[in-house]
């Protein structure tokens, strides 16, 4: 059978449509996936930790044999079986356990030698490992195992061994490597002193030194920046190229916005709305991002920018993440717009499209946007539908953007004739990242908060201080203010000691009704499950006084504003990210009174570790945008929506920011050349752009 890239990787000798099936989990479908599916480590042959000198808490990689298996039924859940594997050496004995992988037991035989990789932890007075990688050694030595001491270890699905997938990707390089097509121009590869695709493709599997390792790993890394720049700076000259609506500034509903303000600006604010201004005046259409902290006043930016596009009498959409955010822009921004619109003798509307609405609102709603008869109109992805059609849309503003992918995020300009673009996040990217994430879009920082907030005291505790903390939350609520409690499930987990928001709620009732206090403290309960106008009631019941403790899940990240609300208190706050943890801290704290955030955790894992020690200590943004990226690297920190940076396979630009500085200028360096890749040595590049980033196929063939 003629054989290429594209083979499908079950016709390979060995693998069959079953193990094609788990390689299928990894993304893995040909021979060409396998190819670029690169080693998550490498490990020394040449030596390996003894075990009588193993400290706790590290990480380390043991020879061992296995001197006994069992398996047992945990009593604390039901169908849940643990394997226990006894292991040891000339220098010691230590002990393995898995969770929940019965099959394990038939894999470890007496006497097979097996390596180990893994946290060593103190269990009962032994050494133990919970869940580690492990690869079991035979006899017949496939001889992988002695090239060069590097030995590739891979991320892989269950039931496929190491040793195996090793044999796979080895049997396939001499093969297909002469197939491969560098798109990476020569000029550039020699520039920059890069090695070819061929050579860095079969050091990266089985680099036969430290050196050549080093060099695979730069050049794959250097061409993912790389591929990830040209559309990047693609989406920036086309953007160029467009003719915008040119806005006249400082006109009669602009100035009335400003006049109707009961606050002053804060300089961030001023800075960013001065940069805005100058952009919509501009011939040229706006693509600005405007980071800020949590409660720095990003809205009200918005909604000035929203006033200049009113003055020429040009539509407004604002897209939001979620409906409960979408009422709450609607209910605080509609009354500044008609005092506004009142002082300056114009009448505007605003409206409010969501998927909740009836038919019956839905098309009247259509009806007035298409007929200009609303001014701005703010929703959720609704907006994004086939019914959703503008007379004049001027100005495109997109809250909380990493709630959106990216195609998402371009569907609503394309509603309008060039309108400027204004896209708003509360998840601060590090500065050292930013003009090259957003490369294709000018960038306005708010730093500052408004005057007179108090920096929000954050503190945590473990799970046996739970009275502790409650006791707390009903002092502030004696003394007038609110309280939110978060919690990471509505219903019973099955993650042991994981206490679900309705469990919460009842037990948070039964502690309040214990204490001795000046009156009852009556509590709320919200999740996503609830209807609509459920969830309503209960926000207005919290935002009105009248329930004086809000428990909710993460419905409460986005889209609650109560500044009477002065304590936040998280369950099991191990389970949150870092970046939610910053969002949820920031709903309190929005008034003059002392506010504090109060997490309830018991960390288990060192990243959970991290992430709690960093929000204690840190409430600046930016700094908690950087510790998560180092803890979390740049895939998740990007979430999975995000195209680009979040899809890197091998790059980092954690530990390579100077390469992605050199990928970045020879991406400019090109397109200044050839802004349409259509030079010769330039196909094969365009092609390998089109399969990276379909979904920019037709920014891609603008040449």
């Amino acid at each position: 059978m003629f054989r290429d890239l594209h083979t499908p990787i079950r016709y390979l000798k060995g693998v069959g449509v079953k193990r094609a099936n788990s390689f299928a989990k990894i993304g893995i479908g040909n021979i060409e996936d396998l190819l670029f599916y690169f080693p998550k480590r490498y490990e020394d042959r040449s030596s390996f930790s003894n075990l009588s000198s193993l400290s706790t808490g590290n990480i380390y990689t043991i020879r061992a044999r296995v001197l006994s298996v069992s398996g047992k039924d945990s009593w604390r859940r039901r169908n849940f079986k643990i394997i226990n594997v006894t292991l040891a050496n000339e220098t010691g004995k230590i002990y393995a356990v898995w969770f929940n992988q019965p099959y394990l037991r038939n894999y470890f035989k007496l006497g097979a030698e097996v390596i180990l990789y893994g946290k060593v932890e103190i269990y009962q007075g032994h050494l133990q490992m919970h869940n580690p990688e492990f690869e079991l050694l035979g006899e017949d030595n496939d001889g992988l195992l002695s090239l060069g001491k590097m030995v590739p270890v891979y991320r892989l699905p269950e039931r496929i061994t190491q040793r195996y997938f090793r044999k796979i990707v080895n049997s396939l390089l001499d093969e297909f490597i002469p197939s491969l097509r560098d798109g990476l121009p020569y000029d550039i590869r020699k520039r920059n002193d890069l090695l070819n695709l061929a050579k860095s493709i079969r050091f990266i599997h089985f680099p036969q030194d430290k050196i050549l390792h080093s060099a695979a790993y730069r050049r794959l890394s250097f061409e993912e920046f790389f591929l990830y720049q040209i559309p990047v700076f693609m989406r920036k000259i086309k953007q160029i190229q467009k003719k915008g609506n040119q806005h006249q500034i400082d006109k009669k509903i602009f100035n009335s916005f400003i006049d109707s303000l009961p606050f002053k600006l804060t300089l961030a604010q001023d800075r960013a709305l001065n940069a805005i201004k100058a952009d919509m005046k501009s011939s040229f259409s706006m693509q600005r991002i405007l980071q800020g902290e949590v409660a720095s006043g990003k809205t009200i930016v918005a909604v000035l920018s929203s006033a200049i596009a009113f003055d020429g009498e040009y539509q407004v959409a604002f897209m939001v993440p979620t409906e409960i955010l979408a009422r709450q822009h609607y209910e605080s921004i509609k009354p500044y717009v008609l005092q506004a619109a009142s002082l300056a003798n114009r009448k505007i509307k605003v409206g409010l499209l969501t998927s909740s609405a009836t038919q019956k609102k839905k098309d009247k709603i259509y009806k007035d946007i298409k007929q200009g008869k609303v001014d701005l109109i703010i929703g959720t992805h609704s907006l994004l539908g086939e019914n959703v059609k503008f007379k004049n849309l001027g100005l495109v503003i997109i809250d909380e953007q990493h709630k959106f992918g990216v195609s998402q995020r371009a569907l609503l300009p394309k509603k309008g004739n060039n309108p400027d673009c204004l896209i708003m996040t509360a998840t601060p990217i590090p500065r050292t990242l930013s003009m090259t994430i957003y490369g294709d879009l000018d960038i306005s920082i708010l730093d500052i908060l408004p005057r007179g907030r108090l920096p929000i005291m954050t503190k945590c505790y473990n799970p046996d201080q739970y009275r502790e903390v409650y006791h707390f939350v009903a002092k502030e609520v004696q003394a007038g203010r609110q309280a939110y409690v978060v919690c990471p499930t509505i219903e019973e987990s099955e993650i042991m000691g994981l206490r679900s928001a309705k469990e919460v709620y009842s037990d948070i009732t039964g502690i309040f009704n214990e204490f001795k206090l000046d009156r009852k403290i009556n509590v709320g309960l919200v999740h996503g499950r609830l209807k609509q106008a459920q969830q309503d009631k209960i926000m207005r019941g919290f935002k009105n006084g009248l329930i004086d403790v809000l428990v909710a899940t993460t419905i409460l990240e986005v889209g609650i504003d109560v500044a009477n609300a002065s304590v936040m208190v998280v369950e099991a706050a191990q389970n949150f990210g870092l970046a939610q943890l910053h969002q949820l801290r920031g709903r309190i704290g929005r008034d003059k009174y002392q506010s504090y955030c109060l997490l309830v955790a018991d960390p288990k894992g060192q990243d959970a570790r991290d992430r709690i020690k960093a929000i204690t200590r840190l409430s600046d943004g930016f700094k908690i945008a950087e510790e998560d990226l180092r803890i979390r690297g740049p895939g998740e920190f990007f979430g999975r929506r995000q195209h680009g940076l979040s899809e890197l396979k091998i790059a980092n630009p954690l530990t390579q920011m100077h390469l992605l500085k050199d990928a970045r200028g020879e991406a400019s360096r090109l397109l200044k050349a050839d802004p349409g890749l259509c030079n010769r040595q330039n196909i094969e590049l365009k092609e390998n752009l089109k399969k990276r980033f379909p979904e920019y196929e037709e920014l891609i063939n603008i040449g």
